[in-house]
């Protein structure tokens, strides 16, 4: 079984990590769908309660195309995370090709002053079994 590779990042001290999941099952390489789930946790290691309100997500595919989606929350949730909280939830895209790479920004805020920052995503991978083998399609 191939290593899964963890990517961090930490923006004033909450720390996003992310590892990305190829989902054979529900990928169709002979129709160009390929299906990635990713576990993200989001762990506060600074001094201030914060609120994740807004998410933004850049997915870029194998040829270079990139969609932004922005969103409320994640899966439906704006969690607050104290000093020392975590928070973790597991959510998937699909992609044209067999492979790209995601990152992206949280939008939070500070629950007792009300200001808000963004908190980076790390750039991470999303690689299949089915990496082009220098042929056009």
């Amino acid at each position: 079984m191939a290593r899964k590779e963890e990517f961090s990042a930490t923006t004033r001290g909450i720390r996003v990590t992310v590892r990305a999941f190829y989902l054979a099952d529900q990928s169709e390489p002979e129709s160009g769908q390929y299906v990635w789930a990713y576990r993200v946790e989001i762990a506060n290691t600074g001094r201030e309660t914060v609120q994740l309100l807004r998410r933004t997500w850049r997915i870029t595919d194998g040829l270079g195309r990139t969609q932004t989606v922005h969103g409320a929350g994640v899966i439906g949730e704006t969690p607050v995370l104290e000093p020392g909280g975590r928070f973790e939830y597991t959510s998937g895209t699909p992609l044209g090709t067999a492979s790209g790479f995601m990152q992206g920004a949280y939008h939070m805020v500070v629950t007792d002053s009300g200001e808000s920052f963004d908190v980076d995503i790390p750039a991470f991978s999303l690689d299949s079994p089915h990496q082009p083998s220098g042929r056009v399609h």
